[in-house]
């Protein structure tokens, strides 16, 4: 049994292990779960006595603590200072790049660290994304993160169990023997073990506040307190009158409170607090941490204080905290607003409404600015729920929107929709129609049909409340808001009108806001080759708008993905470092995940199969809580694509397999491309389910951006499936892409046209069509640098070579899988390497670039003979033998006898056989 731990040396064991592996450079996430009283903090305290470096960081539930709060106290305790940007209403996730920030100050810290994050629960959002993007990267250095966490966790913490190697401790009640062992540690012999464990439940806490009845004389024999807060009571009811009331006080300030604040609210000088708060520490209610504060021993022991108030008291108390805060902050009131205007808030009923408004609101305000919209949404509906009149006629409607903002800075789409729709209600019976245009732009657009209606709705409608002789750049706004609506409904029309006439009117106005807005929408509405051109030109533009790093970024991205569609490849990769800086500047995660977007993008058309995947996959776990849609949109995307040379990933087949019902315009894409995944993992069966759902070709329905790559895709499948008149459509749609190279903004390279042109011909057994296009597709494959479709097309190639079976046909088909197959175990494409290996043994052998001396010692490994064998055949030497076999390896690019040994096997017999082995090109 742990001294003073009866009951734990189990779970403490567990925690000294991943201590000890984080010494030695493998770190993890450790959650201990518990109910409140189980031991979770007092667990972590026994492991911090083990020697290595610690930091603390509590976690408060005090309305109004400022974001990072648990991390702040981390960084001090660590010696470090960073300082988290500001958000604006232009930069909505700022406060990612401050998570970014602040755990790379952890990171960078001392070796090895334990770090102790007590009380999640309580934790803002921004504190818990710290904690994720720690759990993330704690395997490869020596950290041991341990958060203490109550039954009714975060919403986040089914995430933070998924980071790699996080663990969970659950800790439940002690047994009756360890409850026996605990009260007489404190000092209550006697007592029945088993009344106490029934009373209980075993929970420590409980078990010590009986304990300390039993010492104080307030348990009866037989009976232990009904409820904790009894015992407390109790306990708080024996006490002086000044020790009382410093509790009470302390109690309505929070958790932890500082002496001299407390004193403000008490109305005694400072020096008169360390006496009644002595006796407090005593009675084991209080104890003291770092810098001076004084801080409850329980939460639960400043619940039942606080809940001892009378109401009359509590509401002084709380006018008297807020007086205090706002004096003894007034340097740095901006980090205790929120706190400030809970304490007014609570006065709001009692004829101090306006008031309390005020300070809510410019608390809200500054929460969001200090990264916290999760307070600014709570303190703004504060704000709204005060049912004192408001002085200015527009603050409901003008809240409404703050508080729309703030909701889908939090992520809260729907609350921020909700909003929206309230505060253009308002507008609406003000006869307001700039704030009915500002409801309009509250939200942007995503591609959800719900969503998309209430918007387009309320856009129309504040379009024509503005009026021609309205505010042009306000015009711009919302026919860039129009023009981007269209596009997620798939009227290319009007996405085209509106975009035009947006950019025409920004152009003119000297906003550099509405112009952004307007360059946006004007690149949605111009999609594929023809559209390339202008989004170049607006790429351009968009690089010009000085001061603003967000357009810069949009710059750089609309140039990258129009340089790939272009065949660009090394263009491409040459912006990438400039765009990370753009990125940077920016912050948060949509940039980032643009950046992976685009170099996932890049590394799969260069044949960097790990890069790709690796790019792709930190990149989903940025955006999926955000964007969920179309994080899995684009995740999906960059596996079907790598799925082309390297196979099904297990992320791809799993997601292949679970239907997450995408926007209507992405859902012929969805079954598509997991038909496609499927097929690659060997799944026909399943894929041709997919497949079937995605309806006839009629029914087909491709956003503006995907009409290409859908249609190499659905081309692929239904060569694959046997599905002559899918195939023969979907290559119908691709022949107006020739000449072009295939991408889906962005997203999945698919090399050039020509390439699956040159496939589907082959399948259609039209054989000069199939040798005429991949011949262009190797040509294009070889001066964009796409290594991985220049095998892909190099092997096709050969193949219809040897169907075709013309003059020289044969020769050339053997050179063109050679080399095909170099590429194809140069760069690990394993969905080629079976078909490649069968195309070459069944070519046989031909010169290979051998010399007639090196094209005979082929021949005799064929046979199988060692290196003696050959010499004593040949009358060489066996030294001269062996330098033979490494000659031919290298010209063959080979890497074992066995492989010289097929390659120089006998050729087969016919050119008939040869045409009837050309397998699908999907098959391996």
């Amino acid at each position: 049994m742990t001294a003073g731990l009866p009951g734990r040396d189990r779970e403490l064991a567990a925690l000294r292990g991943w201590l000890d592996g984080a010494v030695a450079g493998h770190g993890r996430l450790v959650l201990v779960r518990g109910e409140a009283g189980i031991g979770k903090t007092r667990l972590a305290q026994e492991l911090a006595r083990d020697g290595v470096a610690v930091a603390w960081g509590h976690c408060v539930d005090t309305e109004g603590a400022p974001p990072f709060w648990p991390w702040q106290q981390v960084l001090r305790a660590l010696g470090v200072s960073v300082t988290a940007p500001a958000a604006g209403p232009d930069s909505p996730q700022d406060r990612f790049h401050a998570v970014d920030a602040v755990a790379a100050a952890v990171l960078a810290a001392a070796r090895p660290l334990l770090v102790v994050v007590d009380d999640l629960h309580w934790a803002d959002e921004s504190s818990v994304l710290v904690l994720q993007r720690l759990a993330d990267q704690a395997p490869g250095v020596s950290l041991l993160l341990v958060a203490t966490v109550r039954d009714t966790g975060p919403a986040a913490l089914a995430d933070l169990q998924r980071a790699p190697d996080a663990e969970l401790v659950e800790l439940g009640g002690l047994g009756p023997d360890d409850v026996r062992r605990q009260l007489d540690a404190l000092g209550a012999t006697g007592v029945p073990a088993t009344d106490v464990h029934d009373a209980t439940g075993g929970n420590p806490f409980f078990v010590r506040e009986v304990a300390r009845s039993v010492l104080d004389g307030t348990w009866m024999p037989g009976a232990a307190p009904r409820t904790v807060r009894d015992a407390v009571r109790a306990r708080v009811d024996r006490l002086a009158p000044e020790v009382r009331r410093l509790l009470q006080a302390g109690a309505v300030l929070g958790r932890r409170f500082a002496p001299a604040v407390v004193a403000d609210v008490l109305g005694v000088a400072v020096a008169d607090v360390p006496g009644p708060a002595d006796a407090a520490v005593a009675a084991g209610l209080l104890a003291r941490s770092g810098a001076g504060e004084l801080r409850f021993a329980h939460a639960l022991t400043r619940d039942a204080v606080r809940a001892s108030v009378p109401t009359g008291e509590l509401l002084a108390l709380h006018r008297a905290a807020a007086d205090a805060l706002e004096a003894h902050w007034a340097g740095e009131l901006d980090e205790h607003l929120a706190e400030l205007a809970w304490h007014r808030l609570a006065l709001a009923p009692y004829g101090e409404g306006e008031r309390a408004r005020r300070w809510a609101l410019r608390a809200a305000a500054a929460s969001v600015r200090r990264l916290a919209p999760e307070e600014a949404v709570r303190l703004y509906r504060a704000a709204l729920a005060v049912p004192d009149a408001w002085p200015d006629a527009d603050g409901p409607c003008r809240t409404r929107l703050d508080l729309g903002r703030a909701c889908a800075l939090a992520g809260d789409l729907d609350g921020a929709l909700a909003a929206a729709v309230a505060a253009g209600d308002l507008a609406r019976q003000a006869g307001r129609p700039d704030l009915l245009a500002e409801a309009a732009l509250v939200v942007e657009p995503v591609p959800d049909p719900a969503i998309t209606a209430v918007l387009d709705r309320l856009g129309g409608e504040a379009l024509r409340a503005v009026g021609e002789p309205g505010d042009p750049a306000l015009r711009a706004r919302l026919l860039a808001r129009r023009s981007q609506l269209a596009f997620y409904a798939g009227d290319h029309e009007l996405t085209r009108a509106a975009a035009a006439a947006a950019v025409e009117l920004a152009r003119g106005t000297g906003d550099d806001g509405a112009l952004v807005a307007a360059l946006r929408a004007r690149h949605d509405a111009c999609p594929g080759p023809a559209g390339r051109p202008e989004r170049l030109a607006l790429a351009a533009e968009m690089l010009a708008v000085t001061g603003d790093a967000r357009a810069a970024m949009w710059g750089r991205l609309w140039r990258i993905d129009a340089l790939v569609e272009d065949g660009a490849l090394t263009a491409a990769e040459d912006e990438l470092g400039a765009l990370a800086a753009d990125v940077e500047r920016v912050g948060g995660p949509a940039g980032p995940w643009h950046l992976d977007r685009v170099a996932a993008c890049v590394a799969q058309a260069r044949g960097r199969f790990a890069e790709a995947a690796e790019a792709a996959a930190r990149g989903y776990e940025r955006m999926r809580r955000i964007e969920p849609s179309s994080a899995t949109g684009v995740f999906l995307g960059t596996h079907w694509a790598l799925a082309r040379h390297v196979g099904s990933s297990a992320d791809g087949l799993a997601f292949a397999r679970t239907w997450v019902e995408p926007p209507p315009r992405f859902r012929t894409m969805g079954r598509v491309s997991r038909a496609y995944l499927l097929l690659r993992a060997g799944h026909a069966e399943e894929a041709a389910v997919q497949f079937r759902q995605a309806g006839p070709p009629e029914a087909w329905s491709w956003p503006v951006f995907f009409v290409a790559p859908g249609s190499v895709l659905a081309a692929l499948v239904a060569i694959e499936l046997d599905r002559r008149e899918e195939r023969d459509a979907a290559l119908a749609a691709l022949e107006a892409f020739r000449g072009e190279h295939v991408v889906g903004s962005g997203v999945s390279y698919c090399g050039p046209a020509e390439v699956t042109l040159g496939i589907g011909a082959l399948a259609r057994g039209r054989l000069d069509d199939a040798v005429a296009d991949l011949d262009v597709a190797v040509r294009a494959c070889d001066r964009a640098g796409v290594p991985a479709f220049l095998a892909e097309s190099g092997h096709h190639l050969a193949r219809a070579l040897v169907a075709r079976a013309g003059p020289g046909d044969r020769d050339r088909a053997r050179r063109l899988a050679t080399e095909s197959d170099r590429l194809v175990r140069a760069l690990g494409m394993a969905a080629f390497a079976g078909p490649s290996a069968e195309l070459l043994r069944r070519l046989g052998p031909g010169d290979g670039g051998l010399s007639a001396r090196e094209a005979e010692v082929a021949a005799l490994v064929a046979e199988g003979l060692s290196n003696r064998g050959i010499a004593q055949r040949l009358v060489i030497s066996e030294r001269t033998a062996g330098n033979h076999v490494a000659h031919i390896l290298t010209k063959l690019g080979f890497t074992s006898r066995s492989q010289i040994a097929a390659w120089a096997s006998p050729r087969m017999s016919t050119t008939v056989s040869d045409a009837a082995h050309v397998a699908p090109p999907l098959r391996s």
